[in-house]
């Protein structure tokens, strides 16, 4: 069972640390008065009267931070991965100091706004009463309630456990199913009458999706669930996606919209195709959407019982998917009858396999020892114009995987060269099968940056 995930967050040296130790009733996160010493978030199982979760310490949100400095690189990395470490919280606590608020807690507090109804504020450094009184004002905040407390006397974190406990027995109170893991979320996409409602009812072996000849029947999303080799799936049976300028009615529209933005929502995508029509530059613009929000993207060959029971059929298609979108050959191709369940077992292996890639990540140290090789393998150019220097990378993300490399001119790298790395993360680090994001930055040492002309 997934435990229940606490994370502790808030503007450096406000006492996560000091806190999360406390919860732990151990020594596990270092504290100093220095800010920003917690940096990668700090994960620990944990039991809170009686309850077991996992406790998670985040780095300080710093709102002023360098710019091409390896410092202030740092700095953004550590904010990114706390907003990132917030989005998969069963509950968020709030760190705030007794006293003025600054810059940096009132931004923090715009960023929880969306997740008010996981938030729980704690006030620290109130003990023995101290400075309760101005405490009382962030109310005015719109929160319903704040707990004074001092981590590191303990002064009322027992009342913050029991708000703990009750909010996670609150809003997590379907963890006593049978449940065993997080669903991996399927989106069935693609044109009208591609067998997409088929497929989702065997699937989820019901009829919860109307499945008729006509295009468009389905308009609203159909979810459904079901289990497969121990592993829970939810699947989002889509309305099929006509050009733009073959929807006319207002209900297409917004049955379109609904179904682009299910994207958002799924860990993968099966993009159905007619096996017999072929991918089309509708599918395209489809799995381009896709792509770019870093989804795991599957090209179903639905109605695959159709085609001629010829030698190497399959092998002739999937080359002519290739030839014609050789942008997307890393997705996987799979053939499937949604109506007889031909394919099916290898579709749902390949989802779980490329799930599995979706949430894996590379730490830095082992991601920096593979980047020495590949451009000891391949060294940047050395041309005036296009010299430039790789410093390091960092995974910034999982689900969708994201990397950012650190250069000394951004604008020297070129398209080609990105590719080699993308190619390589994906060789090397086991991400073969879905979108690898790279982001280049600027992080210009001492050496690279301009000299002033000296008179």
């Amino acid at each position: 069972m997934k435990l229940p995930t606490v994370v502790l967050a808030g503007r450096p040296n406000v006492g996560k640390s000091t806190l999360f130790n406390r919860l732990l009733h151990k020594r596990r996160a270092i504290t100093d008065p220095t800010p920003g010493v917690t940096r990668d978030p700090v994960a620990m199982d944990t039991f809170i009267l009686g309850k077991k979760l996992k406790l998670i310490d985040t780095g300080g949100f710093k709102l002023d931070r360098e710019t091409d400095s390896p410092e202030g690189d740092l700095d953004t990395l550590v904010v990114e991965k706390t907003l990132g470490t917030l989005k998969t919280a069963d509950i968020i606590i709030l760190i705030l100091e007794a006293g003025d608020l600054t810059p940096e807690d009132e931004e923090f507090i715009e960023l929880m706004r969306p997740y008010q109804k996981r938030l729980l504020v704690a006030v620290n450094k109130t003990e023995g009463g101290r400075r309760e009184a101005d405490a009382w004002n962030l109310l005015s905040y719109g929160f319903e309630k704040v707990f004074m407390i001092s981590a590191e006397h303990g002064d009322n974190v027992g009342d913050l456990e029991e708000a703990i406990v009750s909010r996670i027995n609150t809003n997590t109170a379907s963890d006593d199913s049978n449940t065993t893991d997080t669903p991996i979320r399927i989106a069935l996409l693609g044109k009208p009458n591609t067998g997409k409602s088929t497929l989702s009812n065997r699937l989820t072996a019901s009829s919860a999706s109307i499945v008729s000849d006509i295009p468009g029947t389905t308009r609203d999303v159909v979810e459904g669930s079901f289990t497969w080799k121990n592993r829970s799936f939810q699947v989002l049976d889509t309305a099929g996606i006509r050009r733009r300028s073959k929807v006319s009615e207002n209900v297409e529209y917004y049955s379109v919209n609904r179904a682009i933005k299910t994207i958002d929502d799924a860990d993968i995508v099966f993009l159905l195709i007619d096996a017999q029509e072929g991918l089309t530059e509708q599918d395209k613009k489809i799995a381009g959407l896709a792509h770019d929000k870093g989804r795991g993207i599957i090209l179903v060959l639905n109605k695959w019982d159709t085609m001629p029971k010829i030698k190497n059929t399959f092998q002739a298609a999937q080359d002519r998917i290739h030839f014609l979108f050789g942008q997307m050959e890393y997705a996987p191709i799979i053939g499937v009858s949604g109506l007889d369940g031909e394919g099916v077992d290898t579709l749902l292996n390949t989802a779980i396999r490329m799930y599995g890639q979706l949430n894996k990540h590379i730490e830095t140290a082992a991601l920096n020892e593979k980047l020495a090789r590949w451009l000891e393998e391949n060294p940047p150019p050395i041309g005036p114009q296009t010299r430039f220097k790789v410093k390091y990378a960092v995974q910034v993300s999982d689900n969708p995987v994201k990397f950012v490399f650190f250069v000394s001119r951004k604008q020297a790298v070129s398209e080609p060269y990105v590719a080699f790395l993308r190619n390589k993360i994906r060789k090397d680090l086991g991400f073969s099968l879905i979108p690898v994001v790279i982001e280049l930055r600027s992080s210009a040492g001492p050496s690279e940056r301009p000299k002033k002309n000296r008179r």
